[in-house]
């Protein structure tokens, strides 16, 4: 069996569902059922006896076009875990990116960082490279950038707090710091952080970092560790935007690519193109009268 449900345009469900459902007849994964989800109008929903979800979902992107997707494989419930990336993720910002405006390098600390999240550089490396960039820079630069800069995504509070009002924990887990996440953390309502430390002396940025880095490989064991704790059959949702989240969409239960990188993409069970993250409130079938604003509203 095979769930999709799926958000777009009004006139783009009208006018592409019927040729949906003859482009997925062709490749012999017929529809048992389609309708509109109850309590969430917006919501699409696609029953399917058998497939294959990546050729669902590349189906469902052709026929749509940009739209909000999550396919599984079983009846869609609400998480136990939600595990998200925080750059251009649960905020709208690279930190690193903003912070390198106050050194005045921040075209050329974007430009790795852009490379970096596409999958071409290694991301440790490049991490380190663009970090050395900021040695001297002082530690103020931070909290400013912070006031001024850092920003959460729209909806992201939101998200956040109705999936805790439904009992699921959340952790922010980063290849970015500390020194952003718990803020960010804090005003969101994640359970738990997980990062890259800055290294200081005197007030200074060293160009350094302290302690084991924050990669990939960091955030796919960071799933993995509290799935655990959930015990057999536990549901998990992530959420990313890079190539560094790919291992972690690939973990989860349902793997979430918001307004991606290809990489990504490629490695999710669906995705969220509209900029607005309470987009996964509604395709994990939750009505709008259950949202919880949040944090700071």
């Amino acid at each position: 069996m095979l769930i999709a449900r799926l958000i777009a345009e009004p006139a783009t469900l009208e006018a592409s569902l019927e040729s949906a459902l003859s482009a997925l007849s062709a490749c012999d994964m017929p529809v048992a059922n389609a309708h509109m989800l109850e309590h969430c109008g917006e919501v699409l929903e696609l029953e399917l006896p058998h497939g294959e979800a990546a050729d669902l979902r590349r189906v469902l992107d052709a026929q749509f076009g940009p739209c909000d997707l999550l396919v599984s494989d079983r009846a869609i419930a609400v998480p136990r875990l939600f595990v998200s990336d925080m750059d251009s993720t649960m905020i709208g910002q690279e930190c690193i990116d903003e912070l390198a405006d106050f050194a005045g390098l921040k075209d050329k600390v974007a430009t790795i960082t852009e490379r970096a999240m596409q999958g071409e550089l290694d991301f440790e490396a490049a991490l380190r490279e663009r970090v050395a960039l900021l040695e001297g820079l002082s530690e103020d630069a931070i909290g400013q950038c912070l006031a001024e800069r850092i920003h959460p995504t729209p909806g992201a509070r939101a998200l956040v707090a109705t999936l805790a009002e439904k009992g699921c924990r959340s952790v922010l887990v980063t290849g970015g710091f500390h020194d952003f996440a718990d803020r960010v953390a804090e005003q969101l309502g994640f359970d738990r952080v997980v990062g890259n430390r800055l290294a200081t002396r005197d007030g200074r940025l060293t160009g350094g970092l302290l302690g084991a880095i924050s990669d990939s490989s960091t955030k796919a064991r960071t799933l993995a560790e509290e799935a655990a704790a959930l015990g057999e059959g536990g549901i998990t949702l992530a959420m990313g935007d890079g190539a560094n989240d790919a291992p972690m969409l690939r973990e989860a239960s349902y793997g979430i690519a918001f307004r991606a990188k290809p990489a990504a993409r490629d490695a999710a069970d669906g995705w969220i193109e509209s900029r607005d993250l309470t987009a996964m409130l509604r395709l994990l079938g939750i009505p709008e009268r259950e949202w919880s604003a949040g944090k700071g509203g």
